[in-house]
């Protein structure tokens, strides 16, 4: 999910600067190429995971042909920032994987009604 979400961030802000973008526009895409990047790393992810659900709704509002795209692109986003990194990111390595682990309890009564 990382590799994807980031790399539609980074390939939409080139292709945003190649087209010859306004100056308050090329700040956006600069920061839709920052997190891409971000993503694509896995550094910051829930951090990141935010910021691409804004950009990528901020997307969705300026852009009337691609609605669709750029909302699941947030969903995408929100679901990172929600999950986290994966096992390969760096934040892995930084701060540790984190598994959950759901203990197994064995019951002798039947519960309360």
């Amino acid at each position: 999910m990382r590799v994807a979400a980031g790399t539609t961030l980074v390939v939409h802000a080139i292709a945003a600067f190649i087209a010859g973008p306004a100056v308050a526009a090329g700040v956006i895409e600069a920061l839709s190429a920052g997190i891409g990047i971000l993503l694509l790393l896995g550094l910051g992810t829930p951090i990141a995971g935010v910021l691409g659900t804004l950009v990528a709704g901020w997307y969705a509002l300026s852009n009337v042909g691609d609605v669709v795209f750029y909302i699941l692109l947030a969903m995408l986003c929100a679901a990172l920032a929600l999950l986290g990194p994966g096992a390969w990111s760096i934040d892995a390595r930084l701060f540790g994987w984190k598994r959950v682990q759901i203990p197994d309890r064995k019951r002798h009564d039947p519960p309360p009604f």
